[in-house]
């Protein structure tokens, strides 16, 4: 799909002169809205304080008071990556803390379903029945499961971060960023972000109480590898406070301080911890421990996540591996049908519907958020995925493009045309939903009647932000380190992207469907490698070309102890 090139307009009136500052660098930060070089500072000293996260007190004296009394308190998370890391978080500060009794229970996505039901709440309760439940990355909508729990006499803890709806759960204590009246200004904090934040309020209310008389009190900046993952794999958007987390984190691994199971996965994957990044995490460490929530269980990757011993570490993320190596295959073979079902309909991209959706009986229900992840990046249409869930219901999950509120659009459907969806939640970019199997090609309809409502043709338009030219002298490996590590970059705060015109001197075809190209800058002599993973064989390459139109990340190849400057290829199109 052609693609438009539109480069960023960085604000000149930041004074960059005291800070030292590559001037290429600059002009990055710039673009991307850093107003000041002390916004630069990402110390854990800067974080935004706990107390300003509407009833984090309340939540660290609910549990401060339930360690006291030797309480039984209950972790309920998510079966995906944010929701492991939260509870791996959570289960560890207060075990450290001097908890005694704390577990946890993650919902089965094709027995449960989502969050914290009253099918859970009975399955707690068969297996103990715990005194508190603390929700994590989920709860904000468990309004009947919150009940459950308080006719059982269970209180309940809600730690969430998704958008609220118009009724909130009758818990005890809920603490979450994007509730009403919580004038927290990070709104952006992942799963994993809020219940660090009560950890930080829990520990400050145990001070307070004198709990660490005797006892070690532990330094909570030791969990921030965990923080990290969860925060880079959710997408959440890196704000400055995100960034500061996410930043703590990677200096952990990078030092080998991190968690025996972050290691082992980094291992696997064969990503080396003392040069990670945080891409390193969103798309290696990240699906590995998606792969077991999609496919089977997420216990393993939390018991990953949770392991002392390096050796067990490694067992576990070795198991991990071959899930997502299993999920691969899966996922492909989805693709190719959801190929063949478009090209059915005939879906030309100047031309395509607004919206898409794609039902398969078959398809894996854990497999159709990525499926619909890579229909919407190809078509940069906002697109629903669905399987068959329970009787006479489809499970979907959706993908947006920016612009397109995806959880606001659905809230509207289910407004206009009551009964059509069973339940649905998520976010701006993200959401999942359940409707019935007779009523897929009326959901269809009001699907994309809705976007259309909101969708403008600029919208449609898939635009790559370049943050400019790059001069012959730029392409060399301190520039290339120096933007690689000067994140963390991610969404919102995207890693530099440029773009320029280029002499092609060779191409060819490596593993199907890889290009690997030699290309000369006009105005210079030096030869630039690029790596264009995932082109389309029937483009590429082209050999009556001889200039592109190259949008390309400056990054470093290493390959036998060798470093070298190579361009990895975000689009390219034939020069004008």
């Amino acid at each position: 799909m052609q693609k438009l090139i539109r480069r960023r307009e960085a604000n000149p009136g930041v004074d960059w002169a005291e800070g030292g500052l590559h001037p290429l660098l600059a002009r990055v930060y710039t673009g991307r809205g850093v107003a000041a070089p002390d916004e630069l500072e990402l110390g854990l000293g800067h974080l935004v304080l706990p107390d300003k996260l509407l009833h984090a007190d309340r939540a660290a004296i609910l549990l401060a008071d339930a360690l006291a009394a030797d309480k039984h308190i209950l972790i309920v998370g998510d079966y995906d990556a944010d929701g492991a890391t939260s509870t791996a978080l959570a289960v560890s500060v207060l075990r450290d803390f001097g908890c005694r009794h704390v577990s946890y229970l993650v919902p089965n996505r094709f027995e449960y379903g989502y969050g914290l039901t009253p099918e859970i709440v009975e399955l707690a309760i068969t297996n103990g029945s715990p005194d508190i439940i603390v929700t994590v990355d989920n709860g904000i909508s468990s309004i009947e499961g919150v009940a459950a729990a308080r006719d059982a006499g269970i209180r309940t803890l809600i730690t969430d971060h998704h958008l609220a709806g118009t009724t909130l759960p009758d818990a005890e204590v809920i603490v979450n960023p994007n509730q009403p009246g919580c004038e927290f200004p990070s709104k952006n904090l992942a799963g994993v972000g809020v219940i660090f934040y009560i950890m930080l309020a829990l520990r400050a209310e145990l001070r307070r109480r004198d709990w660490f008389a005797g006892r070690k009190e532990p330094n909570l900046s030791q969990y921030a590898d965990l923080v990290a993952l969860g925060t880079v794999a959710d997408v959440v958007p890196l704000d400055r406070n995100n960034r500061i987390l996410v930043a703590a984190g990677l200096q952990r691994i990078r030092k080998s301080q991190a968690r025996p199971g972050i290691m082992a996965l980094l291992e696997v994957a064969s990503r080396s911890p003392h040069n990670v990044v945080a891409s390193d995490l969103g798309f290696a460490v990240g699906p590995r421990i998606n792969a077991a929530g999609r496919l089977d269980d997420i216990s393993v990757g939390i018991e990953c996540l949770l392991q002392h011993d390096h050796a067990a570490a490694r067992a576990l993320a070795a198991e991990l591996h071959q899930k997502n190596q299993d999920r691969r295959l899966i996922e492909a073979d989805m693709q190719q049908q959801a190929l063949q079902l478009l090209d059915q309909i005939t879906v030309e991209t100047e031309s395509a519907p607004v919206a898409m959706t794609l039902y398969q009986p078959d398809w894996h229900q854990g497999v159709i958020g990525i499926l619909a992840s890579r229909i919407k990046d190809r078509l940069h249409r906002p697109t629903i995925a669905f399987a068959d869930g329970d009787a006479g219901e489809i499970k979907g999950s959706a993908r947006s493009i920016p612009g397109i509120h995806i959880r606001d659009i659905l809230d509207a459907v289910a407004t206009r045309h009551p009964g059509m969806i069973l339940k649905f939640g998520g976010h701006a970019m993200a959401a999942g939903l359940s409707i019935p199997r007779d009523a897929y090609a009326a959901f269809h309809d009001a699907f994309v009647a809705e976007v259309e409502l909101h969708a403008e043709e600029v919208m449609l338009q898939a635009v790559i932000e370049s943050d400019g030219e790059l001069a012959p002298d730029d392409f060399n490996l301190e520039l290339a380190s120096a933007l690689r590590f000067a994140g963390p970059w991610g969404q919102h705060f995207p890693e530099p992207v440029f773009d320029g015109v280029f002499d092609i001197i060779n191409q060819r075809l490596v593993g199907e469907k890889h290009l690997k190209l030699v290309l000369s800058h006009p105005d210079s002599a030096q030869l630039l490698d690029v790596i264009a993973f995932n082109i389309d064989p029937q483009e590429w390459p082209n050999q009556t070309l001889s200039r592109v139109h190259l949008a390309y990340r400056l990054d470093v190849n290493e390959f036998r102890g060798r470093r070298s400057v190579q361009l990895v290829a975000e689009h390219l199109s034939a020069a004008e």
